[in-house]
């Protein structure tokens, strides 16, 4: 039985399921969920990440990630930590980057953090056995400052979604139609938290999960010091929308038609998250754009030398630039905030 059948059955003996509950399941359930079965980064596969665009990205994130470990006072050791790191393209260009500090490298002890053992086999092929993998932030041993990357993360973390009509705030939820198909509803359950006043028609996303791994990163940082960089495509300001979407093939669906068979993702809430982790005992910074971002990181002059020392491409690494950082593609959509150790000044976000 398919995850599409196992999902309608259990609606029919337990009821309805939350947004965030049929995520879960599409994404991780241990026998037909996207990331535990089949996931497919690239452009031969569903989507594309901003490390798979450019080796531009990860080099800078790379070179930010010493002088970040310089500001800090070039601690030893550190862990060096991403999550959530597809098929490992990020960490190997981050750390090509940081080899030219050798002192940074003998310092690091390098970390992944994956739930995915499809994803875990790429990164192997990729980086070998070097680095060191966790299921959770939380296996990841304390005692030592961090620097933490995630790139589109949040956004694969479950989100619920309210939607506000003439008769006040309902849940949406997952149920079943009249034909017995997977369809959405609404439920008037009371609800557990104050809501926002809002105009009749929008929906709010709230994600418990996003928040959750905001306060986590946020304590860690407050214990143990360090930095973390937080990239995704989302929101710098609370807000309401649908952003729930199912990616198959680079080709957006319906997020009910193909449970199991296609990522889905909502956007990162990065207000919540930053407050989160502030609550927790961290610094922020403010949430910069990620075009913004990597200008302040000198994308254009990492553009020129790289076009300048091959000519025969130069026209593809335009190409790839404007992906990065113009606002019609990456630029604007994609958002970027660091969480630090209280009254740290990170780089990039002076």
């Amino acid at each position: 039985m398919g995850l599409r059948d196992r999902l309608i059955a259990q609606i029919q003996a337990q009821g309805p399921m939350t947004v965030a509950q049929y995520m879960t399941a599409c994404l991780h359930d241990p026998q037909d969920g996207y990331y535990a079965t089949r996931p497919a980064l690239g452009a031969g596969g569903d989507f594309i990440t901003a490390p798979m665009v450019s080796q531009m990205f990860g080099e800078l994130i790379g070179l930010w990630l010493v002088e970040t470990w310089s500001r800090l006072g070039r601690p030893d050791p550190v862990r060096l930590v991403e999550m959530g790191p597809g098929d490992g393209t990020l960490m190997s260009d981050l750390l090509r980057a940081a080899r030219l500090d050798p002192e940074f490298m003998a310092a690091c002890e390098v970390w992944l953090v994956e739930v995915s053992e499809p994803l875990r086999r790429l990164q192997r092929q990729g980086l070998g056995d070097s680095p060191r993998w966790a299921r959770s932030l939380g296996e990841v041993p304390g005692g030592a400052p961090i620097l933490l990357v995630a790139n589109e993360l949040l956004d694969c973390l479950p989100s619920r979604q309210f939607l506000r009509d003439g008769d006040g705030w309902a849940e949406r939820l997952v149920g079943l139609n009249d034909a017995g198909e997977l369809a959405f509803g609404l439920s008037r359950a009371a609800l557990n938290r104050m809501m926002p006043p809002a105009p009749e028609g929008v929906i709010l996303e709230l994600s418990a999960a996003q928040e959750a791994l905001g306060a986590e990163i946020g304590s860690r940082l407050a214990a143990d010091g360090g930095a973390a960089l937080l990239i995704d495509y989302g929101r710098d300001r609370p807000g309401f929308g649908d952003t729930l979407q199912a990616l198959l093939r680079h080709t957006k669906l319906d997020p009910l038609a193909t449970p199991g068979e296609a990522d889905l993702t909502v956007h990162a809430d990065f207000p919540a998250v930053v407050a989160a982790a502030a609550r927790a005992g961290a610094g922020t910074t403010p949430i910069l754009t990620q075009g913004d971002f990597l200008v302040r990181l000198g994308i254009g002059a990492r553009a020129e030398a790289l076009a300048n020392a091959r000519p025969d491409k130069s026209d593809e690494i335009e190409r790839q630039l404007e992906r990065l950082i113009s606002p019609d593609e990456m630029g604007e959509l994609f958002k970027v905030a660091c969480l630090c150790q209280p009254g740290f000044s990170p780089p990039g976000f002076e």
